[in-house]
């Protein structure tokens, strides 16, 4: 069980707390967890990657493990502490602004 922390947004839009757990068939992927996500949770479907492109959406960003996947690609293995349950696969939503 790959264990997934969303942001409030997100965890609003599809019902759920901070953390849910997910199954994944095959190789613990970005791709395959967020399709396993978005196979669970249809309404987030396009909230996290564009629908066409399959890109991450701007203002959202990937962690693991303390660093940051969002510019890893898609298909890159995730770390053993993630694919084992220990750590969390975490999205979080960008924080932006200025004075």
């Amino acid at each position: 069980m790959i264990r997934v922390v969303l942001p409030q947004h997100l965890r609003t839009l599809a019902h759920v707390g901070s953390e849910v757990t997910i199954e994944v068939e095959g190789p613990a992927t970005q791709r395959s967890v967020l399709e396993a996500l978005e196979a669970r949770y249809p309404m987030l479907r396009g909230t996290i990657r564009d629908h066409v492109t399959q890109q991450r959406r701007p203002f959202l960003r990937f962690f693991a493990c303390e660093e940051d996947l969002s510019h890893e690609a898609p298909d890159a293995p995730l770390p053993e502490a993630v694919t084992s349950g220990k750590e969390p696969f975490l999205i979080i939503g960008a924080i932006a602004g200025g004075c």
